[in-house]
């Protein structure tokens, strides 16, 4: 079950060197999510993680980034959706020059998850639980739940409110993974909060994918 960890979208005291113990210690997925980076700053941070773990590594804005680390993939946020044409474009320029690469993208609609046909590795849906900060509630019902991941012809990964204690019901609810971004961020210890996760699937017997 995947475990993906979403950047803040703020800039945090030596958060390459959180990011490389994210790596050393299972991490497969990192979404660097900083929608107010330029360019360079982007490339500047992702030169300062390790090159070994640039391939675990999918970038929310500067999109031919892909080319120049050799990353993961590139998430769609609804600003790209929008701008139809030049999202468009772009895609078309990755794939002429990469084979293969992981493209995500979010919702927060069920019917979103049935409907669409786009072509997406995998994506998020949110809030799936109650938010600990009270900021929003879950929109979804556990049964309606279900019902959509087992129609659904996409990966879906629970994201929103998520907490270590919610990993099981993640997976007993259907869901290919889950995303964690507050939970990892909002506290002083976000490696401790990690670890928190990492040693919850070990105890479930789950693999970090």
């Amino acid at each position: 079950m995947k475990l993906i960890v979403i950047s803040s979208a703020k800039t945090i005291i030596n958060e390459e060197n959180i990011f490389t113990v994210f790596f050393e210690n299972g991490l497969q997925t990192l979404h660097l999510s900083k929608p107010k980076y330029s360019t360079p700053k982007l490339t500047e941070l992702i030169k300062k993680i390790p090159a070994e773990y640039h391939n675990r590594i999918i970038v929310h804005s500067h999109h031919k980034l892909l080319l120049k680390f050799n990353l993961k993939g590139i998430h769609l946020t609804k600003k790209h959706k929008k701008r139809k044409f030049q999202t468009w474009f772009i895609l078309k320029l990755l794939k002429s020059r990469r084979s293969a690469f992981i493209t995500s993208t979010s919702y927060t609609k069920l019917g979103s998850i049935v409907e669409s046909f786009k072509e997406y590795s995998y994506v998020f849906l949110s809030p799936i639980f109650d938010s600990s900060t009270s900021k929003y509630q879950a929109g979804f019902t556990e049964h309606s739940l279900k019902g959509v991941l087992e129609k659904s012809r996409y990966h879906v990964i629970a994201r929103g409110g998520i907490g270590v204690q919610h990993i099981s019901k993640v997976k007993e609810i259907g869901f290919r993974g889950l995303a964690i971004r507050s939970d990892i961020w909002d506290g002083n210890d976000p490696v401790g909060v990690f670890m928190e996760y990492v040693n919850k699937y070990k105890e479930l017997g789950i693999e970090i994918e």
